[in-house]
Formats: structure tokens, sequence, C-alpha cells
């Protein structure tokens, strides 16, 4: 509890950091044209009749209007490499939770080829750079790992009264206490290929992506597909890190569009705590394969001020042994500009 009761102080810090920055506003008068954005993102495998894996994860964010961003980030960012010094910037901040069981949940002992359980409860304060043609992200996010994160709360709550599943027995065996930390690098690329005709469009757009710390540890590329109507600005939905790309920026083009997409995804993995197990303890984990592929599919419905979407991931196999066959579960996003 001690060690929860630190991270939440540090994520208030976090949102209070954000609050004062916001208060020095380089073009107040800009910003009453521009709007914030709030998403909520949940990920479940659900639909598949059993936990496996990664099992839930929930996202709440909120990123700034793009002219609402203080001097003083416009200076930081010159000092970063790659990042668009032209674009518009707008800083960021989210909080989320994200749960991982093995596939018996039935059974109170660890199996060496099954994922160990663990929970992640984190906060995120990141910094955007959009130049409509690219969008850098920079993010900082910290946590903690372990029976701090409430996973197990969380898990044994939904399946008692909500889903009416059976009662997992394994928590106990979970990931000790761990803070985390990781820094995150991304780069999109917006129309690399684009055509359209009669308002129904189709563009291509790669990504890369590199995450340095204790939970996550890698580098990955990618492209997404969109095809759609009056293809609104974005650069797809938002998920869950270390996820495939997506935003939760985006600006409507018309009263009413949407799309169909597609993102494939190549990882080299360096570090996952959550097969790795714990970096200073004796814990649960397995030997995780170091190149990973992901595929997503969905759709996305944007309305005025209003963008949902639905998509399908399939990962490749994380890890040797009996389980690790790979997973699939869905993403659930709703974002509201305001």
């Amino acid at each position: 509890m001690r060690l929860f009761k630190k991270f939440i102080i540090a994520l208030l810090l976090i949102f209070q950091i954000q609050t004062l920055f916001a208060q020095e506003l380089e073009n107040p008068e800009a910003a009453k044209n521009d709007k914030g954005i709030f998403s909520v993102v949940w990920e479940n495998d659900v639909l598949n009749g059993k936990d496996k894996g990664y099992t839930n994860g929930v996202r709440f964010a909120y990123i700034s209007s793009e002219e609402q961003s203080p001097k003083f980030l416009r200076h930081v960012s010159d000092f970063l490499p790659m990042f668009a010094k032209n674009g518009k910037k707008r800083i960021g901040i989210a909080v989320g939770q994200n749960m991982y069981t093995p596939s018996n949940i039935e059974t109170e002992t660890p199996d060496p080829e099954d994922n160990p359980y663990a929970g992640w409860l984190y906060g995120s304060l990141g910094m955007f750079s959009d130049t409509e043609k690219t969008l850098d992200n920079v993010v900082l996010t910290l946590g903690v790992v372990g029976p701090a994160a409430r996973s197990e709360v969380a898990q044994k709550f939904i399946h008692k009264n909500i889903t009416d599943s059976k009662k997992p027995q394994g928590w106990n065996n979970q990931l000790k206490d761990e803070m985390g930390v990781i820094l995150t690098y991304e780069r999109k690329w917006r129309e690399v290929f684009s055509a359209s005709r009669n308002s129904i469009g189709f563009d291509m757009m790669p990504n890369a992506r590199i995450n340095l710390g204790n939970i996550y540890s890698d580098a990955s590329t990618g492209v997404t597909f969109r095809l759609g109507y009056d293809l609104p600005v974005d650069y797809g939905p938002p998920r869950i890190r270390p996820s495939l790309p997506g935003s939760d920026f985006f600006v409507p083009v018309e009263k009413i569009s949407g799309y169909l997409f597609s993102t494939a995804e190549l990882r080299a993995v360096g570090r996952n705590i959550f097969l790795d197990g714990n970096t200073f303890q004796a814990s649960p984990h397995v030997h995780k394969k170091t190149m990973v592929g992901t595929l997503q599919v969905g759709g996305v419905l944007i309305y005025k001020e209003t963008r949902i979407s639905l998509t399908r991931i399939f990962v490749t196999r994380e890890y040797a042994g009996t389980y690790g066959n790979g997973v699939r579960f869905d993403a659930l996003t709703f974002s509201w500009r305001f």
C-alpha cells in the first residue's frame, strides 16, 4: 500500500505540473479557435471466451488544444532530435491500468511455460508536434507493477460482479512491486501515398517508435492503410502501449466521416517485464521472443466532434512454451473534441 500511495502522489504531481504549464499560453486568442481532446480506450479479450496473456487494459487521456502550449514547451522541443520544430505543439496526460494473466486461471501454481500474473498502473506526460504531414510524440510514463497496481482487485471484481466468470486463483504469484519508467519516442507520417475520388480516399501512413525503460525496451516499425469517406486528419485511433500506432489527435473534415483501416507492425523486443519478470527480484517469467509481429484491423466513425472505433488485434507468439502461441483481443475507443 505504501508504494501505491507513492505512485498516486507522483501521479497527482504530473497533473499539477500540466495545470501550471497550461496557465502560460503562448497564443490565448488562437486557443479559442482550437479544442482539446479527451479519449477513453478499453482493450479486452472477452470475445475470445477466456483470459490469456494481456487480458484487459483501460486508458484515459487528454491532449491540449494545438495552440494552447506554454512558451517553455517550444524551447524544450527545439533540443529534441528529429522533433519537428515547425509543428503545432501540444501537451498530453494519460492514466491507465493493464492486466496480464496465464491461460489457466484456476490453478495457484505458476506454470513456467505460461504468462505470469501482473498488473501495471501508470500515468504519462507527453509532448506532441504535428505538421499535418508528420506527428512526433515524446512521452514519459511512470507507474508501478505488482500488487500496488491493484489489478488483482479489478479482475476479481469484474469476474464476480460483471461477467460472472471463474475466480482467478493465482494472483498470489504475480510479479512483485516495482516502480517503472518508459521513455517513448514515436514518429508517424501521413499521406506518404494517397489517392481520392468523389470523397472516397485511400492513404498509407508509415511509423517508427522506440521505448526505453525497465517496463518495455523495444523498437518497432509499421504501416497503416486507410480507406474511407472524407478521411479525417488523424493517425488512426488511439491504443494502449506498446501497441500499434494511433493517436488521440484528430480533426474532422466534414460533419460525418469514417474509414476502414489495417496496420501491420514488427517489434524487436529487448525487455518486457510482463514476460521477463521483475528486474531486481526473483519472480515468475517465461522465455520471450525477440521479434513480435502484430496486425490490427478495424473501423472508425466520426460525427461532428466525436470519434469512435472498434479494432481487432492479432499478436504473434511472444514467448516459447505451450501457451505462447499468440493472442488476440479487441479495442474500443471514444474520443471527444471540446
